[in-house]
């Protein structure tokens, strides 16, 4: 009757066999190693966030967001750069979103494994991989040069040939989530496909295609090196796209590098909108996808 009492109390220390103490010292030498590596790297990301908003939060001010950059030795802001941006960004995924989610729908639910879609991945994971100055000069060699001008459509596409990539390979890992079970039961109603991907799958996974274009574009807001080589830059306010076009990673690219103070202190502004941005976009991103997954 005290059997099963009896085996359920844990061996005394000199009953423990020495395989069992090699494993609990390696168990426990792999954690303390994984959290002091953790922790190197955290402190080096509150280090730069200490740094960014130490310089940059001084810097914010109304002017900020009403005044264009300014020639040296003069009061300004970031309007020109600021509209720029958003602009730039805004045409990049209205451009890519619609683009990588028809492809993602392609590879999951149509293509599968077949060789156009083992080409396509394989061409969508040299684009994820790529790093952003050779698609900007791409973009320069295919657009700008014929051109002969700089513009804000030219940026658009670099930064939508970067956004591209993410918003296709999440949309296909999303739809591989839904379950054949629930194809098979839209189509046993008489559904057509088309149908069946546009009501069933790509709205059970909403959430999380949502949350791949969000990441797309917190991923592009920040890239300084394909905008050189196709907006550039601009001084002064334009809403043209077919000109050169301010933006925030260029004006803090130039800023940063000249000998001005006051252009190193709007630089570190600028870097501190971008940093903001981008984490509010990744907690939005993180809030839908949660509160897709519990519904």
């Amino acid at each position: 009757m005290n059997t099963p009492r009896a085996a359920s109390i844990p061996p005394p220390a000199r009953a423990i066999s020495p395989l069992y103490r090699k494993r609990l010292f390696v168990n426990r030498f792999n954690m303390i190693v994984s959290m002091g590596t953790m922790a190197f790297g955290m402190i080096f990301l509150f280090w730069i966030l200490i740094v960014l908003f130490g310089k940059g939060f001084s810097a914010l001010s109304p002017a900020l967001f009403t005044q264009t950059t300014p020639p040296p030795g003069s009061e300004g802001g970031l309007a020109n750069a600021i509209f720029g941006s958003v602009v730039i960004v805004g045409v990049a995924t209205f451009i890519s979103t619609p683009i990588g989610i028809l492809a993602g729908i392609y590879l999951a639910e149509f293509g599968k494994d077949g060789w156009v879609a083992r080409v396509t991945r394989f061409i969508n994971d040299i684009l994820l991989s790529a790093p952003s100055i050779v698609i900007g000069l791409f973009v320069y060699t295919v657009y700008v040069a014929p051109v002969q001008h700089f513009s804000g459509w030219a940026g658009s596409f670099a930064l939508a040939l970067i956004a591209v990539p993410v918003v296709v390979r999440t949309t296909e890992n999303m739809l591989h989530l839904v379950p054949a079970s629930l194809r098979e039961a839209a189509v046993a109603l008489g559904a057509p496909m088309w149908k069946v991907i546009l009501m069933v799958t790509l709205r059970a996974v909403r959430g999380g295609v949502v949350t791949g274009i969000l990441l797309a574009v917190a991923r592009i807001s920040g890239e300084t090196a394909p905008l050189l080589f196709t907006a550039l830059n601009n001084q002064f306010w334009s809403g043209d796209m077919n000109a050169p076009m301010a933006n925030l990673p260029v004006v803090i690219f130039q800023f940063a590098m000249s000998p001005y103070e006051d252009w190193k202190t709007l630089a570190w502004a600028a870097a501190l909108l971008i940093t903001l941005t981008v984490l509010v976009i990744n907690i939005l991103a993180r809030t839908v996808f949660r509160q897709s997954a519990v519904r």
